[in-house]
C-alpha cells in the first residue's frame, strides 16, 4: 500500500485539457471531464486519479496526509503563463495616462519612454530591491492560479543588468513555489549607446553576454524582438542562429505591430514559440499552423493598448495550429498578470470557446515553454499543480466576471493558496 502526502476526495468536477501533451486546431474545443473523482499525490507528483474503490485497493493515508474535501470544488490544472517580462523595476502609469489620451506606444518610445524607460530604472535598481518587487508580483500570479511561468530579461540591454535580471529569476525560482522558466531577451531593444548600430549590438550580446548566461545556466531560451523599428528579419536570423549554436532554445517576438515574416523565421529556425503575431499574414498563418512551433497570442497587449485588432485566433485554429495564450506581463504594453483574465480576453475578444481557452492557458501554454511533460494537465506522473474553484461548474468561471473564483492553489503537492490567501 502506498501512503499519500495529499488527497483530494470526491471532486465535484475535474477539468482537463483534451490531451496530456498538446492540442491542435479543432481539438481545442474538447476537454476531459471527470466527476466525483479522487486525486492523490506523493513527493509533489500525481500518483492516483480515480474513484474511492480503486483508491482503497492500493493507497492509504496516515495522520500526516493532507486531506481536502473536493465535493464543492471545480478543479483544473494550474495555469501556465508562457510569456512574461517579470523582473522589471518600477511602473509606467504616467505613460498609461498618455495612451488614454491617444498617444501611441511607438510615439512614447520615440520620446525616450517605453522599453527605454524601464531599462533606465532596471539598470539603477539594486538586486535585493528588484528581487523583492518581483516576488510580490509572483505571489499575485499565484493568487490568480498561475503555477508555472516563463520570465524574460530584456530591461537591461547591457551585460550587468541582463545578468542581474536573470540572477533574480534564478533566485526567485529557488525561494518561491512558482516554477519560473528563464529566457534571455537581451535583444529586446537597441540601447542608446548602440543607436543605429544594431548588428554591433547583437555581436556584443553574442560575444560578451550570452556566453556568461550559458555558463551560469541563467536561461533556457533566447528571444529577440523582430519588428519594424527594432530588429529586422536578417538581424534576427543571424542572432538566433548564433544563440542556437550556443545551445539555447529559441523564441521570437514576431509580427506584433507589422509583419516582416518573423513567424516564418520562427518556423525556419524551429523555435519553440513565436509570440504576439497580431499582424501576421495569411501565408504566415498557414506556415506556422503546419509546424510544431507554438503560436503564443497575447491578447492583453491589444486590450491594454486599446487596439481594435487581436491576433487571428479563429483562422489559426481553422488551419490546425498549436495555439497558446500568455499575459505578456510588463509595465508598458500589458500590465496584466492574471492568466484567468487572459482566458476571459480569449473568449470575449478573440472568439474562443471556454473549452478552447482552457486548453490555451494549460497544456498548450506548457508546450510553448517545453514543459508539457511536467505540467499543464492533471495526469499521472505530472506535478500536482491544481486550482480549486468554488463555482457550480467550469463554465461559470467565464460567465461570472469580476469575482475571483479561485479558492485554493496547490503547487507540487503543497497548498500555497487557501481561501484566497497565500499560505506562509
Amino acid at each position: 500500500m502506498i501512503i499519500l502526502d495529499i488527497l483530494i476526495k470526491s471532486i465535484k468536477e475535474l477539468i482537463n485539457p483534451a490531451n496530456h501533451k498538446l492540442v491542435r486546431g479543432h481539438d481545442l474545443n474538447s476537454i476531459r471531464i471527470l466527476k466525483n473523482v479522487w486525486i492523490g499525490g506523493k513527493d509533489g507528483k500525481i500518483i492516483f486519479i480515480g474513484n474511492e474503490e480503486d483508491f482503497n485497493k492500493n493507497y492509504k493515508i496516515t495522520d500526516k496526509t493532507k486531506i481536502i474535501d473536493g465535493s464543492k470544488f471545480v478543479v483544473l490544472p494550474g495555469f501556465v503563463d508562457p510569456h512574461t517580462h517579470l523582473p522589471f523595476a518600477g511602473t509606467r502609469q504616467d505613460e498609461f495616462r498618455l495612451k488614454l489620451q491617444g498617444v501611441s506606444y511607438q510615439e512614447i518610445a520615440r520620446k525616450g519612454g517605453g522599453i527605454k524607460g524601464s531599462v533606465r530604472r532596471t539598470r539603477e535598481i539594486e538586486f535585493d530591491n528588484l528581487l523583492s518587487q518581483s516576488e510580490k508580483r509572483v505571489n499575485q500570479l499565484l493568487l490568480s492560479g498561475t503555477t508555472t511561468m516563463e520570465a524574460k530579461s530584456g530591461y537591461g540591454l547591457d551585460k550587468d543588468t541582463e545578468l542581474k535580471q536573470l540572477e533574480v529569476i534564478k533566485k526567485l525560482n529557488s525561494i518561491n513555489p512558482m516554477d519560473i522558466i528563464p529566457t534571455f531577451l537581451g535583444a529586446h531593444e537597441i540601447p542608446e549607446e548602440y543607436k543605429g548600430k544594431n548588428k554591433e549590438f547583437l555581436k556584443y550580446l553574442i560575444s560578451e553576454v550570452a556566453p556568461i548566461v550559458k555558463e551560469r545556466e541563467l536561461a533556457e531560451f533566447a528571444d529577440i524582438f523582430c519588428e519594424d523599428g527594432y530588429f529586422s528579419y536578417d538581424e534576427a536570423e543571424y542572432y538566433l542562429e548564433e544563440l542556437k549554436n550556443m545551445g539555447f532554445k529559441l523564441k521570437i517576438h514576431a509580427d506584433e505591430f507589422t509583419s516582416n515574416n518573423a513567424a516564418m523565421l520562427a518556423v525556419k529556425k524551429e523555435a519553440v514559440s513565436a509570440e504576439h503575431l497580431i499582424a501576421m499574414t495569411d501565408e504566415e498563418i498557414d506556415t506556422l499552423a503546419k509546424s510544431d512551433t507554438t503560436a503564443v497570442f497575447l491578447p492583453g497587449v491589444s486590450f491594454f493598448l486599446k487596439m481594435e485588432k487581436y491576433a487571428p485566433a479563429r483562422k489559426f485554429i481553422e488551419r490546425n495550429g498549436i495555439l497558446a495564450l500568455g499575459s505578456d506581463f510588463n509595465p508598458g504594453s500589458s500590465m496584466v498578470s492574471s492568466q484567468l483574465f487572459i482566458l476571459y480576453l480569449g473568449i470575449f475578444k478573440m472568439g474562443l470557446t471556454i473549452e478552447e481557452a482552457i486548453n490555451t492557458v494549460t497544456i498548450n501554454a506548457a508546450y510553448g515553454i517545453d514543459r508539457e511533460e511536467e505540467v499543464g494537465s492533471v495526469d499521472i506522473g505530472k506535478k500536482m499543480d491544481l486550482i480549486l474553484m468554488d463555482i457550480p461548474d467550469y463554465s461559470y468561471m467565464a460567465y461570472h466576471l469580476g469575482i475571483n473564483p479561485i479558492h485554493s492553489v496547490i503547487k507540487s503537492g503543497k497548498i500555497i493558496v487557501e481561501d484566497k490567501r497565500i499560505i506562509e
